[in-house]
């Protein structure tokens, strides 16, 4: 019996939701890289003559393309709702304000320099788009820490470290490989020689004895660490596989890094997230409208006029970024099947706690990376830099489906005193007795989130599926009529900023081409 790719990403959804199934795409090579080239991304020089645009939302799609419309000879106006830019971007410092849809209004107590990104927290190196953003606007990066193998995993109400869960899962692999060969199980599978020849390799890549046995060793760890003089290490005793293993969630963290978006080197901006959308901002902020949410979207013959607040803004053509949830219920013109088609997306809501605190975790070798759960906060997340200073910003919850794919509803659903509550015992069981340090808490649930509602769209089995998208996904990307549609939904590099700048990309080329087919035909005339 053969199982088709497709049925394999099924069961992974199933069993681990969205995190679970994007590792099996990038493991199944089903993934679409964004090419260098695209970084270059550049529309013909004056080639807008003159005609305007209007773009709705400030978030990385709609920055974009205003930057590129601008640079074309384009006039532009960018409507957006909030009284900030960058969307889903979001960073939060200082004494900002977090209001949320039926949630209770809270205020950020950070001290001066430290921040929270509540949205997107790193970068993969090979996002050229928007590093290449990054670079042209001079906004310094640093490494984001997305793995540290002295963190915990705390799994089945017992936490081990992450090095010794994923050493003496080698191990165990190791040692059951090796039985087979010993026991001339895997004869039929490869040539004498080269099983040899693997099994050789087997006692050096998993830390196997002269018997095929693994034993432990000092890669997972020490429960005496080696000292001076006659101190001598004492490697920690190995767990069984049950341990390791306890449930379907402590499997994820095992392939976390393979995923092709978690690889190492993994990238921040210097002083938060959204430091590149404000790059981008600076080169158009003249064209952008603040506090202006959008109540109408209209098509007056060729032209667009959208609405908002009484007041009615005109354009050539309209780019439009809202997130399909918002859009949807927006007054509009479009088409029976593209209402239709809006209605049906799927979101992510996702949720993120964070807290204030000394920076006790360095005490016990942890700088950055990500700690594992089976709680309902999943994960905890490490600052990436400032390390030896006297505070920083600790990351409580990031709960987007990693482990269980129910993991999002279930937290959601909770108070916002309950979900810091679930956070700071997860940081207690992680680190005995420090909680206590734990100051200025502070939850944002996405799905809450005024003009987001969730930070993306769910297509197929989830982020990375590059599979066919259906009828629904093929009409979104249609224009209606001067209309173009762009964000990170509209992408195979959902959930990413790279998503939406990509996707702006895509939009600002039919643009383009519609102008010029305009230009044609007011030659010709």
């Amino acid at each position: 019996m053969t199982v088709s790719r497709r049925e394999v990403l099924l069961r992974v959804g199933e069993v681990g939701g969205a995190g679970a199934a994007l590792a099996a795409m990038q493991m199944l090579g089903l993934s679409i890289p964004t090419a260098a080239a695209a970084a270059d991304f550049t529309l013909p020089k004056s080639s807008g003559n003159g005609r305007s645009v209007v773009v709705l939302g400030a978030g990385i799609a709609g920055l974009v393309s205003a930057y590129e419309l601008q640079q074309a000879g384009y006039r532009v106006t960018v409507l957006e709702a909030r009284d900030r830019v960058g969307g889903r971007a979001w960073t939060i410092r200082g004494k900002d304000r977090v209001i949320q849809n039926d949630r209770p209004f809270q205020q950020a107590n950070f001290s001066d320099g430290m921040y929270f990104n509540a949205g997107p927290a790193r970068i993969p190196s090979w996002h050229h788009v928007i590093l290449g953003y990054a670079r042209r606007f001079n906004v310094p990066l640093e490494t984001f820490i997305n793995s540290h193998h002295a963190t915990g995993w705390d799994f089945d109400g017992k936490v081990h470290s992450g090095r010794q869960m994923i050493y003496d899962l080698r191990g165990r692999m190791g040692e059951l490989l090796a039985k087979a060969i010993d026991q001339n199980a895997l004869n039929a599978a490869m040539p004498k020689d080269e099983l040899d020849a693997f099994r050789q390799f087997l006692g050096f890549y998993a830390f196997l004895d002269e018997k095929g046995v693994y034993r432990g060793n000092a890669s997972s760890g020490y429960t005496q660490w080696p000292g001076g003089y006659t101190i001598e290490g004492k490697a920690i005793d190995p767990l069984t596989l049950k341990e390791i293993l306890p449930s379907r969630g402590a499997a994820f963290p095992q392939i976390f890094e393979s995923i092709i978006d978690m690889q190492p080197t993994m990238l921040q901006p210097v002083g938060g997230m959204d430091r590149i959308a404000h790059g981008i901002y600076e080169q158009v902020k003249t064209n952008v409208r603040l506090n202006t949410p959008v109540t109408g979207i209209r098509r007056i013959g060729d032209r667009v006029r959208v609405e908002h607040g009484g007041q009615a803004t005109e354009a050539d053509f309209a780019i439009v970024t809202l997130p399909p949830t918002l859009l949807e219920r927006i007054p509009n013109d479009f088409s029976a099947a593209k209402k239709a088609a809006l209605k049906k997306v799927v979101i992510l809501r996702s949720a993120k706690v964070a807290f204030e605190a000394p920076r006790f975790w360095e005490a016990d070798g942890v700088y950055g990376g990500l700690a594992w759960t089976d709680r309902l906060n999943e994960n905890v997340l490490y600052p990436s830099s400032g390390h030896h200073g006297a505070r920083g910003v600790i990351v409580g919850a990031y709960v987007a489906g990693w482990t269980h794919e129910n993991t999002p509803e279930a937290f959601t659903k909770l108070p916002i005193a309950e979900q810091i509550r679930i956070s700071r015992e997860s940081i207690e069981a992680l680190h005995p007795g420090k909680s206590k340090l734990l100051e200025s808490p502070l939850a944002v649930n996405w799905g809450q989130v005024p003009y987001s509602e969730g930070v993306g769209a769910l297509w197929g089995n989830g982020p990375g599926d590059s599979g066919p998208r259906g009828d629904g996904y093929a009409e979104l990307l249609r224009p209606e009529g001067p209309i173009v549609f762009a964000g990170e939904h509209l992408s195979y590099l959902g959930l990413w900023q790279e998503g939406s700048a990509v996707s702006a990309h895509e939009a600002l080329k039919l643009v383009q081409s519609m102008a010029a087919e305009r230009a044609g035909k007011a030659a010709a005339a």
